[in-house]
């Protein structure tokens, strides 16, 4: 393997190309025209401009990439995270061109891209799932009948949606009738489709996901779990490993289902498998991510496992560096703060120039970032800035050496939601490990101590 391309932008690109430089792999990148002065673009070996900054014109540009991948030949793609990372359509094009795609087959991210899907293949597998509706698109009188059977609030989702935009909590039928044409049109113009399916809302929960990862001898291995519980406008911010306040039966019984998941459809590659759990430790499965998390530094940093590097070599039948699960090892405590340049009361985004950046260092201490001084956040794609991962022997260890390294972090020319990192750290319930779903939501209103 001599050249992978990277279907992607900013810090998962950057992410991509430390690992290719590390393994000897050349990179060739592609980006907008609001991508040039990007880090990542000035770090591959290659660079291509594909089109404006909308993604629809640029990084969604199937056979732009395609044609740009032929002109490089290169060996692979690598998808990262988000925009054609879990589009199967990209998938078959990168195979007919005679291409490695560096990730599972293009059947697996189709039949777990579908959320209704996911769910029937999961119930046959006997795998649980959040009570919901099981029959194909949802109209709006079968909400309101299985909402009323199952008794408010429920989840309203797109059925080839993630999280964020794609759903949303309904209180009554009021709110259902309200938000179902909002989200079916929502749903098909970031989504493709207007499918939607509704579920019973779980209250209180913890989301807490399972990195597993298959290999081409069938062996599906798990790298622990990760809390993801701390979120706004069903978005996570922050994400830990460990949970911390999770039974070690629940957390068995949590890996135990993962696996059991990913197994169920012959899984190969990175993977998550999405779990809410209520308050009484019952654990369901959510959905599973057929690509690599934004997250995943956090487990790279208990288990000492660089998973680019596990996705790149499986792609091309290498065996993994282990002889079975027991070879992996969970050490010490790691927390990842997802720094956006955004209000930290409102949450809305807000672009703009960076100014100034410095970053802190130590050990223990990592940060995936996409931009540098000079660059501009601006408003054609997702506000992230960088993602701070903080690893420590223990978690109170952990949340000291946050708050430390937060003292050094300086973003200046624009809002971001730092302020808002240091709230949480010493926010009671979150120094506790009790928080859940709409911790967040509640602090920011005051509805609970900080």
């Amino acid at each position: 393997m001599k050249t992978i391309l990277i279907a992607n932008r900013g810090e998962i690109a950057l992410r991509v190309i430390r690992t290719c430089q590390k393994l000897k792999i050349r990179t060739v990148a592609i980006y907008s025209e609001a991508d040039a002065e990007l880090p990542y673009v000035k770090a591959a070996d290659s660079a291509h401009l594909i089109g404006p900054p909308p993604v629809s014109q640029s990084y969604l540009n199937i056979a732009k990439i395609i044609e740009i991948a032929k002109s490089e030949k290169v060996d692979a793609i690598h998808p990262g995270y988000g925009l054609l990372s879990e589009n199967s359509s990209f998938v078959k094009a990168v195979e007919d061109a005679g291409i490695a795609f560096i990730g599972p087959d293009a059947d697996i991210i189709r039949r777990m891209g579908d959320k209704i899907e996911a769910r029937k293949t999961m119930i046959e597998a006997g795998v649980p799932v959040v009570p919901g509706q099981e029959s194909e698109a949802a109209d709006i009188e079968a909400a309101k009948t299985f909402a009323k059977q199952a008794g408010y609030p429920v989840m309203l989702k797109a059925s080839s949606g993630g999280g964020g935009v794609g759903m949303v909590m309904c209180e009554d039928e009021q709110a259902l009738t309200q938000h179902f044409d909002s989200t079916k049109k929502r749903s098909e113009a970031y989504f493709g489709s207007g499918e939607l399916f509704i579920e019973k809302y779980i209250a209180n929960a913890r989301h807490i996901e399972v990195q597993i990862f298959g290999d081409k001898d069938g062996n599906v291995y798990h790298l622990f779990e990760r809390n993801c519980s701390m979120q706004r406008r069903n978005q996570k911010v922050v994400e830990e490993s460990p949970s911390p306040a999770l039974s070690e039966e629940a957390r068995e019984r949590l890996i135990s289902i993962a696996v059991k998941a990913a197994q169920a459809v012959g899984y190969k590659n990175a993977g998550t498998i999405e779990l809410i759990v209520d308050e009484h430790e019952q654990a369901y499965f959510l959905e599973m991510n057929t690509r690599l998390q934004v997250e995943h530094p956090a487990t790279e940093m208990i288990t000492g496992v660089d998973l680019v590097e596990w996705q790149i070599k499986t792609a091309f039948g290498e065996p993994l560096p282990i002889n079975g699960q027991a070879e992996i090892k969970s050490s010490g405590h790691a927390i990842e703060y997802r720094i956006y340049a955004e209000d930290p009361k409102t949450f809305y985004p807000a672009p703009g120039l960076i100014n100034n950046l410095l970053l802190p260092e130590g050990d223990g201490i990592r940060v995936d970032n996409g931009y540098e001084a000079g660059n501009k956040v601006t408003p054609y794609y997702d506000p992230m800035v960088a993602k701070l991962i903080i690893h420590a022997p223990d978690r109170q260890a952990c949340i000291e050496k946050s708050l430390q390294a937060f003292e050094s972090l300086t973003i200046e020319g624009l809002k971001t939601n730092i302020p808002l990192f240091k709230q949480i750290l010493h926010f009671e319930d979150f120094a506790e490990g009790h928080y859940h779903t709409q911790s967040l939501t509640m602090m920011n209103k005051g509805e609970i101590k900080s």
